[in-house]
């Protein structure tokens, strides 16, 4: 396997990396231009995603769904905002705290979600296996031989704080 000289990563890995980012900017330019032919921005339809795709027992709070778009709490207000004018989500005061605000997909917005997800479900099944073996030929490398504790987004950034 040829290795660089200077980090001693496998030129495999590179490769490797390489693929799997470029089949996700596949899947997201395809996302994003889908969003676009349908009247929405990206953002807008990754909000009602987030919102119908929320994890068991999270509610779409601005706070969470900011979180989940990782975006600041005052774009999540504004992007919830600028939904509600058009339609697609409502806002309703959480009646256990009623400081809270949660975000609920309109029929409208429901509407238009099941199309996009129709849409980016059928091109997955038809890409996704390329995605799946750029991320397999990652995952496999025997090499490298990290921990999970070596695989958090952590300390991912701490290593390249040590870099730097």
């Amino acid at each position: 396997m040829l290795m660089n000289t200077k980090n001693e990563i496998p030129l495999a890995d590179y490769r490797a990396l390489a693929e799997f980012r470029y089949q996700i900017r596949r899947f997201h330019h395809f996302s994003e231009q889908m969003a676009r032919t349908a009247g929405l921005e990206p953002q807008q339809h990754q909000l009602l995603l987030a919102i119908k795709g929320l994890p068991l027992g999270k509610q779409a709070t601005i706070g969470e769904l900011a979180e989940r778009l990782q975006i600041q709490h005052h774009s999540a207000v504004e992007l919830v905002s600028r939904m509600v004018d058009r339609g697609f989500v409502a806002r309703q005061r959480d009646e256990k705290d009623q400081r809270r605000v949660i975000v609920h997909l309109t029929t409208k917005g429901e509407e238009i979600l099941l199309k996009l997800s129709s849409i980016a479900l059928a091109e997955l099944r038809s890409t996704g296996p390329d995605l799946v073996h750029a991320l397999n030929m990652l995952a496999r490398d025997k090499e490298n031989n990290l921990s999970d504790e070596n695989t958090s987004e952590h300390t991912a950034i701490h290593k390249l704080e040590d870099i730097f």
